[in-house]
């Protein structure tokens, strides 16, 4: 395996970071290799923290040998440094000893997961190994510029790496993992990353025979859509989750988003803190109150210190403008 143009092979594919950045691989990993320093780190994130995205699980599960290659991979690439395995709890658990066996003698080491799903985050992720609070950092610099403990650091997710030693192999098809739930045939499937909503769902033998509406791209922070909208990609961490509108009320649905990112906050900035608190007692008012909840949904759109604190308002401001079309 010629490893002496890996990242222009990488650049080449169009490989985009699989954690829902979607920041091209390629680059990610050429700014780490130009970038100065004397010690490098390479982590992977087996995080998965997201309701509804188990596609890590499954890769670590099923092909844990591709993980450790895309790994060694970057390693060669990357001079003098070392990588981490940053594994949530029940996976470090289920899957260290397997791992363990197939790193042998690389510098690879395992760190257990303490963060929940903000170590989705790459800086968040980095304060968590370091031993600090759980938050993210202020940007920049970039990680690939001073990330863990000062040192240039590339951090990219199970898949990626798996899609490398793919790329390495010249075997990379540009196909994608996709999570799959409230169908009839769940679980994880590789498809191609260019498919549609409708189009993995159909191809998966999951289409529903019931109206029905869904979340794209995420569990938590997925964007809300309806039958007519599936000719889209499902982008983010590739999960698809189906709901019957006769089953599921929006309200729900919503308390359920609310209640996992405020069990999941860090309190760091000030919009996100009291933004989520509030968005989670103004769901719990009869009736709810809509200019109190459209304003923290501003709120956290706007003036969030994170993408994470961000990205909250996407499933309730999409859900919010469909109800009364569900």
């Amino acid at each position: 395996m010629n490893l002496g143009n890996i990242i222009e092979k990488i650049k080449d594919s169009g490989l985009l970071g699989r954690s829902g950045s979607g920041f091209p691989t390629g680059l990610k990993w050429e700014m780490v290799k130009k970038a100065p320093g004397k010690k490098k780190y390479i982590i992977c994130n087996a995080s998965e923290g997201e309701p509804g995205t188990f596609k890590d699980g499954f890769i670590l599960e099923n092909y844990p040998q591709e993980v450790i290659k895309g790994i060694e991979i970057a390693l060669k690439t990357i001079n003098n440094s070392m990588a981490y395995i940053y594994l949530r709890k029940d996976y470090y658990r289920k899957f260290k000893k397997k791992l363990e066996k197939l790193i042998g003698n690389l510098p690879i080491k395992f760190f257990k997961k303490t963060g929940g799903y903000l170590c989705g985050e790459e800086t968040t992720l980095i304060e968590s190994i370091e031993g600090k609070r759980i938050e993210p950092r202020s940007k920049p610099p970039y990680p690939s510029q001073k990330g863990l403990w000062g040192c240039p650091t590339l951090v990219n997710n199970v898949e990626t790496f798996y899609c490398v030693a793919q790329i390495a192999r010249d075997e990379y098809k540009g196909n994608r993992f996709y999570s799959l739930s409230g169908v009839k045939n769940p679980g994880v499937y590789e498809l191609s990353e260019k498919l549609s909503v409708k189009q993995v769902l159909k191809i998966t033998n999951n289409w529903p025979r019931f109206k029905f509406f869904v979340q794209a791209g995420g569990g938590a922070s997925g964007r809300i859509l309806l039958e007519k909208e599936l000719n889209q990609k499902v982008g983010g961490t590739g999960s698809v989750i189906v709901y019957n509108p006769n089953k599921t009320k929006p309200i729900y649905l919503m308390k359920k988003w609310a209640d996992f990112f405020f069990k999941q906050n860090c309190g760091k900035c000030v919009p996100c803190r009291e933004g989520v608190y509030h968005l989670n007692q103004t769901l719990r008012k009869k009736p709810i109150d809509q200019k109190t909840l459209n304003d923290l949904l501003f709120a956290l759109e706007e003036t969030c210190f994170c993408s994470i604190g961000r990205c909250v308002a996407t499933p309730f401001r999409s859900l919010i403008k469909k109800m009364n079309k569900l």
